[in-house]
């Protein structure tokens, strides 16, 4: 599917930014179509979701199962944001508008199988193929994906750059944006700060 957009849009070479569940598509996409990909850009994601033996940074299989049943009656009520975006939970009417925000995405029931797909994900594999100038930005108190899993990412894909965040919130909508943007902007065209707001939407 990405390649069918960037081939749609015209392109033949694209920066791609991995968010959250995104993350592993982008890096399953730079690693098999390396020429395809200028940049690779990873916030707040991981390679496996769940914990293992091998891999201690994901939640157990069993909180994992209690928390996607819990989506069924829970999705669609803004509860899911107070751990995704706490800096955001006394502010009532961005609650609401999370909260809508779930209940046009989907419906309760795909969120629980989509969820639940997630805590299978694993492209471990592929991270030594990834060749491709990689940025890492992760907040150290993210709490629905912990910091180890973007550590682990930043040891094993070769000449990362990684970047720790101050912050506790999982969406990037939240927080200090502009710290994480400055950091992106400047992996991306070699600049902290564009100088003007033409330069900015140029850039992007």
């Amino acid at each position: 599917d990405v390649r069918a957009v960037i081939d749609a849009a015209g392109w033949d070479r694209a920066a791609i930014w991995g968010v959250s569940e995104g993350g592993p598509m982008a890096m399953m996409f730079a690693a098999t179509y390396p020429q395809r990909v200028s940049a690779l850009v990873l916030y707040g994601t991981f390679a496996r979701f769940s914990r293992a033996d091998d891999y201690p940074h994901g939640y157990p299989e069993e909180f994992n199962a209690r928390w996607v049943s819990s989506l069924e009656s829970t999705w669609g009520t803004g509860e899911l944001s107070r751990s995704f975006a706490p800096s955001l939970m006394a502010d009532a009417a961005v609650v609401r508008n999370l909260a809508r925000l779930e209940r046009m995405a989907m419906s309760p029931g795909t969120a629980r199988k989509l969820f639940g797909l997630l805590t299978q994900t694993d492209v471990r594999h592929v991270l030594a193929a990834i060749r491709v100038p990689t940025l890492i930005l992760h907040r150290a108190g993210d709490q629905p994906v912990r910091v180890g899993h973007a550590r682990y990412l930043a040891e094993r894909i070769a000449g990362a750059k990684y970047v720790e965040l101050a912050g506790n919130d999982h969406l990037p909508l939240a927080g200090d944006v502009d710290a994480m943007l400055s950091e992106v902007r400047e992996f991306l065209t070699g600049e902290r700060a564009a100088p003007d707001a033409d330069r900015i939407l140029t850039t992007i």
